[in-house]
């Protein structure tokens, strides 16, 4: 499993246009094959602030399989006009995980 993080800087004033965008946009980076489940959690300390956590099987159905796709052309165009700057986008191997 892949997780892609992105830090994700919104326009000020815009943010409730945002969240109800992103989640129009969900149905579109949901129906990938390899998409996992994905949160968009806001910052406390920066209200136009968010991060996008998304699992993914592998970094190819991210890179290839989503960015490659229809349903990424919908995405990018129901969300790419809020960001400012645009987001660096990572991806992450999980190395250790504890729970209580």
């Amino acid at each position: 499993m892949i997780l892609e993080v992105a830090i994700l800087n919104v326009k000020e004033g815009r943010e409730k246009e945002f969240e109800r965008d992103f989640l129009l946009a969900g149905q579109y980076i949901s129906a990938i094959k390899g998409y996992m489940r994905h949160s968009l959690r806001k910052c406390l300390e920066q209200d136009n602030k968010y991060i996008l956590l998304v699992d993914w099987e592998s970094l190819e159905a991210h890179t290839v399989g989503f960015r490659q796709s229809a349903q990424y052309l919908e995405w990018k165009r129901l969300l790419h006009d809020y960001y400012d700057p645009f987001p660096v986008v990572e991806h992450y191997e999980l190395l250790i995980e504890n729970e209580k």
